[in-house]
């Protein structure tokens, strides 16, 4: 397992009240736990992925994310197992849909 650590600074869009979890760890799946953490309006990322060497792409897709929703006091994690960046997108937006959506 590799594990990667984001963090992005000065978000602008609070997480929920609880945490959400989506998705499931399966061969070519991942999961992601979304919750809210007292971060200074920052957004802390941490994926443990079985797939080594692929940092640079990681970090492409969280700021992609990022660039979409500026989370601030978030916290993620994120357990992959070989995910595509199509996928972990497609969770990542899930995940704070699911969150935002069960706050309202």
């Amino acid at each position: 397992m590799e594990t990667l650590k984001f963090r992005f600074e000065n978000g602008s869009r609070d997480a929920g009240a609880r945490p959400e979890l989506v998705g499931v760890v399966s061969s070519g799946n991942l999961e992601v736990l979304i919750e809210p953490a007292p971060l200074g309006n920052a957004c802390e990322i941490e994926i443990n992925t079985a797939a080594h060497g692929f940092g640079a792409i990681w970090e492409a897709v969280m700021a992609d994310f990022h660039a979409r929703w500026p989370m601030a006091n978030t916290r993620i994690s994120i357990n992959d197992m070989g995910a595509t960046p199509a996928v972990v997108s497609l969770r990542l937006d899930q995940a704070v849909e699911t969150m935002l959506g069960a706050g309202q």
